[in-house]
């Protein structure tokens, strides 16, 4: 069984674990029809508009 030779010190222990925690924030493009910004292939909350064509009726 593998045993550490040397206690690992507490910034080298935080430094590993601070990397795998964070998140990416989400890809955002502007909207071809209003301009608004949007989350990459869904329906832009502003118009209603995907792909060109009109999906959701937005009021």
């Amino acid at each position: 069984m593998a045993v550490p030779k040397r206690k690992q010190s507490q910034s080298r222990r935080d430094k590993r674990r601070s990397s795998t925690w964070k998140l990416d924030a989400p890809a955002m493009v502007k909207c071809p029809h209003c301009g608004d910004y949007k989350l990459a292939h869904r329906v832009c909350s502003a118009c209603g508009y995907y792909d060109g064509k009109e999906v959701v009726k937005v009021d």
